[in-house]
């Protein structure tokens, strides 16, 4: 009878993959031994392995090479990562080395893009696609970086008055962009965002305030929906609406050059996950070429702003189980020693999925449970997969101790959870680790932030 953790595995998914394997009954990742990391830094953990950002950056620059010779698509292809998935320095200092642009969101992007400047991580010929709502300390943010020479800064247009309070503070000529108010899915309580200018009033836009400006160049129409690129007839629908938009514009604007469609690209959120990017981006490009073929335009360069697809896949976090209740006939809950609610946040907020699995026990039999947080808070729990409607973990004992850990955590989380400042029922932020490569292609590891302290949370909260 096969009653064992890893036979469960066995039976339901194709296993080992890529990153995960098991030896000696233990998990690894990316062939990092994830029980010798506990035995040196314990648990609550947090890690972030590097060299995936590089390798996703890369694979998605291969796709697009291979998509635009399959179609002759005469055009240039920009890879832009989306800082406020996280904004760490070991994380922009990893994406800068792939020959990729950034895409920000807020005032303080911008001091961020001027200290990667100052330490040699990118140069004034890299594109900064300034997206989000344009307070005054952003506009006042991009127009000096303009003015101090960075020519490929496109601020994109949000709202009707963003353009004139850029124009009064940019010395020369710039660049824009105006983004596409997109429809959102049927779903959702409203049904346009309240990002962008609608369809319908893009050309009247540009005809009244940048065609005869001649302090402003359009150069970029950007195109993002909400759910991201997902093979189904929302998506490729309001795609051929902003295709539209761009043959129409571009026939009246001989500046535009560039359709910037956004990102969203899903990440894997289980061991069953089945994605074709290549065929996504392959078929994107073909329906462009052919819109454009078809309207006798020249095709636009493509901008992709990818966030969680850069950065996803690199971290983890580690828990271990603390103790079992056996809460009535039917539910066991696992305590972890942590909260979901500060270091997974979105799994509570927007109750998303990542890949769990076992660091250890995998020979031993096993059960179905709920994980519960450590906070006083009923919402503090995890209590499915993606694949199933339940947690199946190696049977709890009170001299075995149970470690799981829960992968591609790497976007959000941080900024969500309010990193180093005040978490819920004051339950300390966890250790954090960098995993790299070193010259050799050896893996170093190095402590970014210890676990916060008592001193910490009594400083923020005005005690000290």
């Amino acid at each position: 009878m096969n009653t064992k953790y890893t036979d469960l595995i066995d039976q339901t998914f194709d296993f080992p993959q890529e990153e995960f394997s098991v030896t000696n009954n233990q998990l690894s990742w990316h062939g990092i031994n994830l029980s010798e990391l506990i035995k040196e830094h314990g648990t609550p953990l947090k890690f972030s392995y590097l060299p995936k950002i590089s390798e996703n950056i890369q694979r998605a620059k291969i796709w697009f090479s291979d998509a635009f010779e399959e179609h002759n698509y005469q055009a240039k292809y920009n890879y832009c990562y989306c800082t406020k998935s996280s904004h760490f320095s070991h994380v922009l200092n990893e994406v800068l080395k792939n020959e990729t642009h950034i895409e920000t969101s807020s005032a303080f992007d911008i001091n961020i893009v001027e200290s990667l400047f100052e330490k040699g991580k990118l140069t004034k010929d890299n594109f900064i696609i300034c997206n989000g709502f344009k307070r005054a300390q952003y506009v006042e943010n991009i127009t000096r970086i303009i003015n101090n020479g960075f020519k490929n800064c496109i601020p994109i247009i949000d709202n009707y008055e963003e353009l004139k309070l850029l124009s009064e503070g940019v010395n020369g000529t710039m660049n824009v962009g105006i983004r596409i108010a997109s429809e959102e899915e049927p779903k959702f309580e409203f049904y346009t965002s309240r990002l962008g200018i609608g369809y319908k009033n893009i050309l009247k836009y540009y005809k009244n305030e940048i065609e005869h400006n001649e302090k402003v160049n359009l150069k970029m129409l950007h195109f993002f929906i909400n759910t991201g690129i997902r093979d189904n007839a929302y998506y490729w629908n309001e795609l051929t609406k902003c295709l539209k938009v761009y043959v129409d514009l571009k026939k009246i604007c001989p500046t535009l050059d560039s359709l910037n469609i956004g990102g969203g690209f899903p990440i894997k959120n289980s061991l069953g996950f089945d994605y074709d990017y290549a065929y996504m981006i392959s078929e994107i490009v073909r329906i462009i070429k052919e819109t454009c073929d078809d309207a006798e335009v020249e095709v636009p360069n493509l901008f992709t702003e990818f966030g969680s697809f850069t950065v996803g896949e690199s971290a983890g976090v580690i828990y271990e189980v603390l103790y079992q209740k056996q809460q009535n006939d039917r539910e066991k809950w696992n305590l972890i020693n942590s909260s979901f609610m500060t270091t997974l946040p979105d799994s509570w907020s927007i109750s998303k999925r990542f890949i769990m699995l076992p660091i250890n026990r995998w020979n031993d039999e096993y059960e179905r449970v709920l994980l519960g947080g450590l906070t006083c808070d009923s919402d503090d729990y995890y209590n499915s997969e993606q694949h199933v409607n339940a947690i199946y973990l190696p049977k709890y004992h009170k001299d075995k101790p149970l470690y799981i850990g829960f992968f591609n955590t790497g976007a959000y989380q941080e900024t969500v959870g309010g990193y180093g400042g005040l978490q819920h029922c004051l339950i300390p932020h966890p250790k954090h680790l960098i995993i790299q490569k070193n010259e050799e292609g050896e893996l170093e590891t190095s402590v970014f932030n210890e676990q916060q302290t008592q001193e910490q949370f009594l400083s923020i909260l005005g005690y000290k």
